[in-house]
């Protein structure tokens, strides 16, 4: 019978260390990204069932919402300020080349009556503009009565 050596007269097993460093860094990446899709699971059934479990079934009468939860926004654009309150749009164009932020002023006053409880506003500006007139949109909204203030970095229509 014939028999094939190893090449070693040492009859020893060999002894080897198993490096499980790259299998713990690859079950912490998984850990990790099956973490975060979970969240984006939960975010999307919260967002369907309200879709779907939110929807009348009787004649019920729905009530409008608060005055100060009515979503309020000024948006600088390179004609002018635009302010949304609601549904309603409020355009307040350039005059002689200039933002006219006397008359953005005046409109915002007149919205801070009709809505005295709104004191929240969110400001968007396109990328064009210098960002001084956002920080002039900005003191607008202070001097009219909207301490709190947030900026979108979406870009507007």
């Amino acid at each position: 019978m014939a028999h094939i050596d190893d090449g070693g007269g040492n009859k020893r097993s060999s002894n080897v260390e198993v490096n499980i460093v790259p299998f713990i860094d690859l079950m912490s990446v998984l850990i990790i990204f099956l973490l975060i899709t979970a969240v984006w699971t939960q975010v999307s059934m919260i967002q369907i069932g309200s879709s779907v479990y939110g929807q009348r079934t009787s004649d019920e009468k729905v009530e409008p919402p608060p005055k100060a939860e009515i979503p309020f926004r000024l948006d600088v654009l390179p004609s002018g300020h635009r302010v949304i309150i609601g549904k309603n749009q409020i355009n307040v164009p350039k005059r002689s080349g200039e933002f006219d932020l006397e008359s953005l002023k005046t409109k915002l006053k007149e919205i801070k009556v009709l809505y005295p409880d709104k004191i929240d506003a969110i400001v968007t500006m396109t990328d064009e503009l210098e960002y001084v007139h956002l920080i002039n949109g900005m003191d607008a909204l202070l001097v009219s009565g909207f301490p709190e203030i947030s900026i979108a970095t979406a870009g507007v229509e």
